[in-house]
């Protein structure tokens, strides 16, 4: 079959690879109709995050038709599509009987390799690293899907793969980073990033009845796609100063919530800005928090701070004082996205939500390498790919 391989820094490929086969009654495997590029998947294919081997299978934004079904999978049936979340998600352990999938117990085999960085090792994921368990993603024509009996989830027919891709991961990860904040009516949000999940926090945020919604970004099409998308205030922070826009919307407090849809690559000017980046590239460590850290300075006090944005391990200059000071409420990590499909998808189906905008671009599995290229160079028109097996 055909799928998309990493083969080192700014080097991904279509190969000929073997078919996926199961292993286990628990197990299925899909036929992939749709599958898209993450942001998150660029942290790979500039080799930011470590773990990947040369003829990993990436991705992990995917749906598809069941082709085949162990034993043990009976809520669905061969032909069925579903949508898998990109988690993979045991079901029975301590922390996924809570609802917390993404810090399941059991399905991370290397475990032994992530814990004394962590302390703990999280749930395995899709396509990202062999840290979390080297499991082949779903940028390929067929994907071996693990513990299928909890993990796949079946799909109307009116939900078409467009939409129903975006339930793998960034739908999910934009409404959990905005719900886990108790957004209220008369809250101002400002997010960091207009990329696909800031764009989906920004209408997760809208939606949950925030008062304002500010998009911190230095990209105008990107900006552009976020005011009319979601309707909010773009803030181009090479031209403002979000700080001062910030304050102007709210009196001089600042947000009630900030949402870090950034993550570990973020950019930013100033003194800090270049110490980040040289640190980063000096391997002293592995994240930039220059977002973050503008984004906590900016909170009111008291307010909340979300975090979906990826982050590997760790950063200077993290501005502890700030959160301590301020009395700011922090949250973040993988998002849990099993308990979200089938509540997201009544709101794609009743049109509540409508979350169609942030796909930009649709191409041949074949055309990857390209669209992972421009992806990363933020060409304007490659803000969500979606990829056709």
């Amino acid at each position: 079959m055909r799928a998309v391989a990493f083969h080192g820094k700014h080097d991904v490929r279509v190969d000929d690879v073997d078919e996926p086969v199961m292993f286990a009654p628990t197990d299925a495997i899909v036929r992939v109709t749709t599958a898209a590029i993450c942001g998150s998947d660029l942290h790979l294919y500039d080799r930011a995050l470590p773990g990947m081997k040369t003829g990993d299978i990436l991705g992990h934004e995917f749906v598809g038709v069941v082709e085949q079904l162990g034993s043990e999978v009976t809520h669905v049936s061969v032909g069925d599509r579903v949508v898998v979340p990109f988690v993979i998600a045991c079901g029975h352990c301590y922390f996924c009987r809570r609802g917390l999938v993404a810090l399941c117990d059991n399905t991370n085999p290397d475990a032994a390799l992530i814990e004394p960085l962590y302390g703990h090792s999280p749930a395995g994921l899709f396509g990202y690293t062999h840290l979390f368990g080297g499991y082949p993603g779903g940028q390929a024509e067929y994907v071996r899907v693990p513990h299928a009996d909890f993990g796949l989830f079946p799909l109307p027919d009116e939900v078409p793969d467009e939409l129903a891709v975006l339930l793998a991961d960034i739908l999910p990860t934009g409404w959990a980073a905005a719900e886990r904040c108790d957004i209220g009516p008369d809250d101002v949000v400002a997010i960091a990033g207009a990329g696909p999940v800031g764009q989906l926090a920004a209408l997760s945020a809208r939606s949950l009845g925030a008062r304002e919604v500010v998009v911190i970004d230095r990209f105008e099409d990107r900006l552009e796609l976020a005011r009319g998308g979601a309707g909010v205030v773009a803030v181009n922070y090479r031209k403002q100063s979000p700080d001062r826009v910030l304050r102007e919307l709210t009196e001089g407090r600042g947000p009630d919530v900030v949402i870090d849809a950034a993550g570990m690559e973020a950019h930013g000017g100033g003194i800090l800005g270049v110490y980040d980046r040289v640190k980063q590239r000096m391997r002293l460590q592995t994240d930039r928090v220059t977002a973050l850290r503008q984004l906590m300075r900016s909170v009111r006090k008291g307010g909340r701070v979300s975090i979906p944005g990826v982050y590997a391990a760790v950063a200077d200059k993290f501005p502890i004082g700030t959160l301590f000071a301020k009395g700011l409420t922090m949250t973040g990590g993988q998002t849990n996205v099993h308990p979200l499909v089938e509540p997201l998808t009544r709101k794609l189906l009743d049109g509540s939500l409508d979350p169609s905008f942030v796909v930009t671009k649709t191409v041949s599995l074949d055309e990857a390498p390209d669209a992972y290229r421009r992806f990363l160079l933020k060409e304007p028109g490659y803000v969500k790919v979606l990829l056709k097996p």
